[in-house]
């Protein structure tokens, strides 16, 4: 293993990580502060989503032609763009060209966080040789860790829109996302990524078995996450509970961090279990779990000592689903390939999350946060049925 480029590599990441939780709640608290609806909101998040699945496409194909280096590089960079950019946005505008400025934004943000993303996890498959399960440890700290920072993202953004207001903290971010920029560029010194062949467009698409019933999963365990996280849950717990910013933010970012500790812990809960079988049986899990809280809330039993529990389950029942994916699809590729099946799994991740922004917006306004958690439900229960036709030996 090569510690010290994985050191780089990890610490990049976490340094955007905390940039894109931060700007997440900034985004969500200070526009929902100015009135606008939760499908308003839901729509500042769409472009990013939207990218998102672009950008996984065609990073992986770039990634391939020019090693990830680069494209780490260039994720970095448009974030610290996208920050500047909306921290120039006046309070003054009428509020459609307010809006379509922030999804311009947004939309750079989405690009830079797939092209973070997927490169810093396609490295991790050529960082680590895969001996007595080390690949599922180190994918499932790497990920584990980035989920856990976010959380603190969250929080640091609730944080920084009361002390420093929005263009304030917008700066102090890009400043800092900066300053990791510089220190990648200067120790980040080993190629990764580069295929020895040039890749056609056209082989984008010509995936194995595998690695397509795994991505049909990935859409809908992380739609099922999207659709009351991103925008039902934070309005719900301002609107109908009273909650302040700081309290919104310090309760997305404690879940954020558990979750994340859960998932850097995974492969103890799945240690003596076939990880093809494991994500067969945590996805049924996790469908039971949410079904049930979905039934407190709609019969209104206790419902914030069961959201509150019933979230923490979900969480942890989650975490495990999502590092036995990240796991998998690293096992079943080859590293000549590893950028194009990473970027292809995860376009499949954005797909899911531009579905669940979509739907968390539209469903709290038709049905509150019931309707946002049966919907929830049903797309676990697609993502466990599409996880039982994977059949290659993948014990770690």
């Amino acid at each position: 293993m090569n510690t010290k480029s994985y050191a780089i590599v990890t610490a990049s990441y976490w340094g955007f990580t905390l940039t894109d939780g931060a700007l997440r709640m900034l985004v969500l608290l200070h526009f929902h502060a100015l009135g606008y609806s939760p499908v308003s909101l839901a729509f500042l998040f769409l472009l990013y989503e939207f990218c998102g699945v672009l950008t996984n496409l065609l990073g992986g194909w770039l990634g391939s032609r020019t090693g990830l280096k680069f494209t780490l590089y260039a994720g970095l960079t448009l974030q610290v763009l996208a920050l500047v950019m909306l921290s120039l946005m006046n309070p003054a505008w009428a509020t459609a060209l307010s809006v379509s400025y922030v999804m311009t934004s947004q939309a750079l943000s989405g690009i830079a966080k797939d092209l973070t993303k997927m490169s810093s996890k396609s490295a991790v498959k050529l960082l680590v040789a895969d001996q007595s399960g080390a690949l599922f440890k180190w994918v499932s700290i790497l990920t584990g860790s980035k989920n856990a920072l976010k959380g603190v993202g969250f929080l640091l953004g609730g944080v920084l829109l009361t002390w420093l207001g929005f263009q304030g903290a917008l700066w102090a971010m890009a400043g800092g996302l900066a300053l990791v920029l510089l220190a990648s560029l200067i120790y980040l010194k080993q190629d990764m990524g580069k295929t020895k062949q040039k890749v056609k467009f056209n082989q984008l698409f010509s995936k194995s078995r595998e690695i397509n019933w795994l991505s049909a999963a990935r859409l809908f365990l992380f739609a099922s996450r999207d659709v009351w996280f991103v925008v039902a849950l934070p309005v719900f717990l301002k609107e109908s509970l009273g909650w302040s910013f700081n309290q919104v933010g310090s309760f997305m970012a404690a879940w954020v961090i558990g979750y994340g500790f859960v998932q850097a812990a995974a492969p103890k809960f799945v240690r003596k279990t076939d990880p093809n079988q494991a994500a067969v049986t945590w996805a049924g899990i996790l469908a039971i779990t949410t079904a049930a809280l979905a039934v407190a809330i709609m019969l209104d039993f206790h419902p914030v000592a069961s959201l509150l529990s019933g979230l923490a389950l979900f969480g942890i029942v989650f975490a495990v689903n999502s590092a036995v994916h990240s796991y998998l699809i690293l096992n079943f590729t080859n590293d000549d390939e590893v950028a194009l099946n990473v970027g292809f799994y995860y376009m499949g991740n954005a797909w899911g999350r531009l579905l669940g922004t979509l739907l968390s917006g539209v469903m709290f306004l038709v049905g509150g946060l019931t309707a946002c958690l049966w919907t929830s439900a049903a797309m676990v229960v697609l993502a466990t049925l599409l996880t039982v036709p994977l059949r290659k030996d993948s014990t770690p």
